[in-house]
């Protein structure tokens, strides 16, 4: 994680640089009497750049949002509608909103003041990373702690502030998964109660050739629409992170 936020704080810093390091690659125009280098910094930097998304996702609330979001299209029975794309938005934005204040004193504590040259390297990256860790300690249950703990062979923590990321990550997720799928079985029971009565009334006819998906379908949007589903859900998952 540490070494993620490194490549994010030095990617601007390492581009003014007149010589920031071992030269990897490097092109001579004799005509000119330019020289282009790359060096192998920038190259590591790029190399790291890659699994930022990956990290990004895993340590925010985009997890038990996207989960949620493809429980509940599976309980309405529209396998394709919303698309991906728009599921994938919609956790993306609302992630953004719920993640603000975590990326605003990310920045004040840590970027900012790097860039600025107020101070080192290090401290940068540990005041960067300390209001990640303070959201997902606060998200994570203590189970989960204990289970991945004792299965690293982690001494005893005293305090929060103890707890490396190494073993919060794991944590973290595993605690996201859990109570995105609680709440995903939340919501699928209105809609499965509506599957069992139209089935059960469409047995009773004697209509058993007629698939009950098919009927259901406008009662459970009906109930969506009539409920405000969209902005309830959103509200739910939102608030669900500052209880």
């Amino acid at each position: 994680m540490r070494v993620l936020i490194s490549a994010v704080l030095l990617l601007f810093p390492l581009m003014g640089v007149a010589e920031p390091g071992i030269p990897a690659v490097t092109i001579t125009d004799t005509d000119a009497g330019q020289s282009y280098s790359i060096t192998l910094q920038i190259v590591a930097l790029m190399t790291l750049l890659t699994l930022l998304p990956a990290a990004l996702m895993m340590m925010t609330s985009f997890t038990r949002i996207i989960i949620v979001l493809a429980i509940l299209r599976q309980a309405m029975g529209v396998q394709s509608t919303p698309s991906n794309q728009v599921l994938i938005g919609l956790a993306l934005f609302l992630t953004i909103f719920i993640m603000h204040p975590v990326f605003n004193k990310a920045y004040q504590d840590g970027v900012g003041p790097y860039m600025n040259g107020d101070i080192e390297f290090i401290q940068a990256a540990e005041q960067t990373g300390q209001p990640f860790k303070e959201f997902m300690l606060a998200q994570t249950r203590e189970s989960d702690i204990a289970l991945f703990a004792s299965i690293g062979g982690y001494e005893e923590m005293q305090t929060p502030e103890d707890i490396p990321f190494s073993l919060l990550l794991p944590s973290f997720v595993t605690s996201e998964l859990k109570t995105a799928f609680q709440i995903g079985f939340l919501i699928f029971i209105p809609f499965l109660i509506i599957d069992l009565v139209v089935a059960s009334i469409l047995m009773a006819m004697g209509m058993m050739m007629l698939s009950p998906m098919l009927i259901s379908l406008p009662f459970k949007l009906m109930l969506f629409v009539l409920i405000d589903g969209w902005a309830l859900l959103m509200g739910t998952l939102a608030s669900s992170f500052y209880v």
